[in-house]
């Protein structure tokens, strides 16, 4: 029986994924800065603000002591869900913007990680799935700080996987794409009124959100995560689709001028 604890749990892909691990017999903690009403008593949801170092350390120490305490073990796996976007041109947006949305979805995987892989290495086995994005492979205009944290994510995954292995540890990215949930409302525009970049950015982020609108409902990516979860020898990263599968390897085979030339006719017109 799986023990597992998913931040940024309470909506979108890290709700459908603490229900898909507890239909599937796992125990889980759910992870929020809001907690919401179990749907399950399989899942636990407790308070946890990922940009607040103190609330980190509580709350990681409380779900392990717990999980020990009901079950006889700690956390066996862990979900990096929470994160938002913003949207601005990469000139125009502040400082202040920038470094609020990386302490989010960086530095917010590292908070709860200084505090739980220190139990899993103690245990001798733990596994760590990151919620990345294509953009963190494809850097999109007009979205380039959200697109800096995923691509953070992925250098961050690589070395984890090699520093932790020894230990036991794994860790995963999933490269999410398009996906139809409350992150394209939640976005953050960062956008000036006064700015040249204003028109082309406001064409930009509603394409973006079309697309999110039409793309994947966030159960076929919570179904790549547990899937990911139950490997013997997880992958470095892990695309979500057989469409964004073909678009990584594209990605690796075409020149960087020509794979340029096809994200500006995406996103630039």
């Amino acid at each position: 029986m799986m023990n597992v604890l998913i931040t940024g749990a309470t909506s979108g892909i890290g709700f459908e994924t603490a229900l898909l691990f507890a239909t599937n017999g796992a125990h889980v903690w759910g992870a929020s800065r809001n907690p919401i009403a179990s749907p399950s008593n399989r899942i636990v949801f407790r308070r946890m603000d990922v940009t607040n170092e103190e609330s980190v350390k509580k709350s990681v120490e409380e779900i392990w002591n717990e999980a020990v305490k009901t079950t006889g073990k700690g956390i066996d796996v862990v979900v990096h869900s929470a994160g938002y976007g913003i949207g601005g041109s990469a000139e125009d947006t502040p400082i202040d913007d920038a470094i609020a949305q990386f302490d989010t979805n960086y530095f917010g995987v590292l908070r709860v990680n200084r505090v739980l892989l220190p139990c899993m290495r103690a245990q001798g086995s733990g596994r760590v799935v990151i919620l990345g994005s294509i953009a963190g492979r494809i850097s999109i205009p007009f979205q380039s700080h959200y697109s800096a944290t995923k691509f953070a994510l992925e250098a961050y995954t690589e070395a984890l996987r090699l520093e932790g292995g020894p230990f036991g540890l794994t860790a995963t990215v999933i490269e999410a794409g398009d996906t139809n949930t409350a992150f394209t409302a939640n976005r953050r525009l960062t956008i000036d009124p006064s700015s040249p970049y204003h028109d082309q950015a406001l064409r930009s982020i509603a394409k973006m959100a079309r697309d999110e609108e039409l793309g994947y409902p966030p159960t076929k990516v919570a179904k790549m995560i547990y899937k990911v979860s139950q490997m013997k020898n997880p992958p470095i990263r892990k695309p979500v689709g057989l469409s964004y599968s073909l678009l990584m390897l594209l990605k690796r085979l075409l020149p960087d001028s020509l794979a340029e030339r096809i994200i500006k006719a995406m996103y630039m017109r």
